[in-house]
């Protein structure tokens, strides 16, 4: 999952990269609570810009999806580092 912080970075780019700006009450709203999964997430992102994802057009959909699994997976992955440098820690102290 995205923290708040992580999420405000993603919808950063998605404006400044595919113009995806969101109002401040939709980013306020992702970042405070945001869905767990790439394609949810990026639906919302439709969504909150008044846009169908069925009917959207499929490349621009593809774009804002796969920014979204980047920031996806460098969460999972800073997660993965947090928890293997804390266990590192607890064994150094048995």
């Amino acid at each position: 999952m995205l923290s708040p912080d992580r999420c405000s970075r993603l919808l950063d780019k998605l404006c400044v990269r595919l113009g995806f700006c969101l109002p401040p009450v939709e980013r306020q709203r992702l970042a405070e609570n945001p869905p767990r999964e790439v394609l949810a997430f990026t639906d919302a992102v439709f969504v909150a810009e008044e846009m169908d994802p069925v009917i959207a057009d499929r490349h621009l959909y593809r774009q804002v999806r796969d920014l979204v699994r980047e920031a996806f997976a460098a969460a999972e992955e800073a997660a993965l580092e947090e928890a293997l440098h804390l266990g590192g820690r607890r064994h150094e102290g048995d």
